[in-house]
């Protein structure tokens, strides 16, 4: 099994913490630009294991290079199931450069945009103090 999808599965943010790159470019499937900075996706990410319940991954795609994977998820947001994929790309010290997630459907995206924008005032005062340590 893949480390990342061993850290999320475990729900281990410190082990998702160290997979994540400094400059790490998260594309979210509710925003238009991307979050940028480790310090900035972590809490985001973090927000998602206490939004998304009976999260489990039941596929798993790479590249032949192992630099691309695809994670396919099954998980319930306020009482709504969802899929999704994380689709990730590793840098060439297993590092996660660009982690995109896409869900559907339609009411599973706005499932997650309401249940994060509950979380969004913590997510925000959880990056503005990883970025001061």
């Amino acid at each position: 099994m893949h480390p990342f999808r061993q850290a999320v599965e475990a729900r281990d943010i410190d082990a998702i913490g160290a997979l994540l790159a400094d400059d790490v470019a998260f594309f979210s499937p509710v925003m238009y630009r991307p979050y940028r900075g480790k310090s900035n996706t972590l809490p985001i990410l973090y927000g998602v294991l206490r939004v998304f319940q009976d999260f489990r991954y039941h596929r798993e795609i790479a590249a032949r290079d192992g630099r691309d994977h695809a994670f396919l998820f099954r998980a319930t947001v306020n009482g709504l199931e969802v899929q999704g994929v994380d689709v990730l790309r590793f840098d060439e010290h297993g590092k996660i450069t660009e982690f995109t997630v896409m869900v559907r459907p339609m009411s599973g995206i706005r499932a997650v945009a309401e249940a994060m924008a509950v979380q969004f005032e913590r997510v925000q005062l959880e990056a503005a103090l990883a970025g001061t340590l």
